[in-house]
């Protein structure tokens, strides 16, 4: 049985959300292909659109205590876990994941740097899923808000609103929706951290588990720092279970638990929006206050 979901657009643009305010001076600027974002005149991330990627996505993702990214970019066993970024495998035959552009791609149209300056950035971007050959089955809408709460903490906002261009079927895939890839030396197999809302650590004890968010974390030279995926309670399949590995990779993702487990279907006109909240922050997840994190967010702070 095939289940179909039809949902209302929730405009996301009409959302206020109030933000701890550190006094820094966020600023973007639009370079080719490339929105660089700096905090107090520090580099802090890239949102990266060119037409020989896969699909946009940020990186690096420079954390408060190192100056370095908490993810990687790419590696030679999965290249096409890039950064922090947004795709899926397995819909209507292409691949909006994987490496090789003729399988299909996520095509940034209109990325746009809609505030910067003061204590906020905002970057939005439109996007259409592309494949050789195919009509084109999805197209999304993305509004990022990246502010710092403190010097110990980035956040990134995130809301993404999938709209269905004609009947889609995703065949059960565990490369789908918003992801992290972490840097090397973050990972558990490397002595890190991974743990979710309840508690549960490690791969083996959040795989597939549903959890309102999840942080991972790692020593760097005398401090720790990690990176924060948050699921807003109003999204479809909420919590969604997680899609997680040791070696340094954290999904919220219904894709690979279909309920008829098989596929998910989405009707022609369907629109999707979903949001999350990425803290890049110093500390543990006690530390850096991950747990009332996720109440002000549910909040609406």
């Amino acid at each position: 049985m095939k289940i179909i979901y039809c949902l209302t657009l929730v405009s996301l643009l009409g959302v206020i959300v109030s933000f701890p305010s550190s006094g820094a001076k966020i600023t973007a600027e639009k370079v080719g292909s490339k929105i660089h974002v700096t905090i107090d005149g520090k580099f802090f991330t890239s949102y990266i659109f060119s037409e020989d990627e896969k699909y946009p996505f940020f990186y690096p993702v420079n954390g408060p205590v190192s100056g370095g990214s908490v993810t990687s970019m790419r590696n030679a066993v999965y290249p096409h876990h890039t950064s922090l970024f947004f795709g899926c495998d397995l819909v209507n035959g292409g691949n909006y994941w994987q490496e090789g552009l003729e399988r299909g791609r996520i095509i940034s149209v209109n990325a746009q740097i809609e505030r910067q300056g003061g204590d906020t950035v905002v970057i939005t971007d439109e996007c259409i899923w592309s494949r050789p050959g195919a009509l084109s089955p999805v197209k999304d809408t993305r509004r990022y808000i990246i502010t710092s709460p403190s010097a110990a903490m980035t956040q990134i906002d995130v809301e993404i609103t999938m709209e269905m261009l004609m009947d889609v079927h995703i065949r059960r895939t565990n490369h789908s929706l918003f992801s992290a890839r972490m840097a090397a030396d973050l990972a558990v197999t490397s002595g890190g951290t991974m743990i979710n809302a309840e508690g549960a650590k490690g791969e083996k004890d959040t795989f597939g588990k549903g959890s309102a968010w999840i942080d991972y974390y790692g020593k760097r030279g005398d401090g720790v720092e990690g990176l924060a995926i948050l699921q807003h309670p109003s999204n479809p399949w909420y919590p969604s279970p997680w899609f997680t590995r040791d070696y340094g990779f954290i999904s919220p993702t219904p894709m690979y638990w279909p309920e008829n487990g098989e596929e998910t279907f989405l009707k022609n006109g369907t629109q999707l929006p979903l949001r999350y909240r990425v803290l890049v922050h110093a500390g543990t997840h006690a530390e850096a206050g991950i747990a009332k994190a996720f109440e002000k967010y549910r909040s609406g702070k």
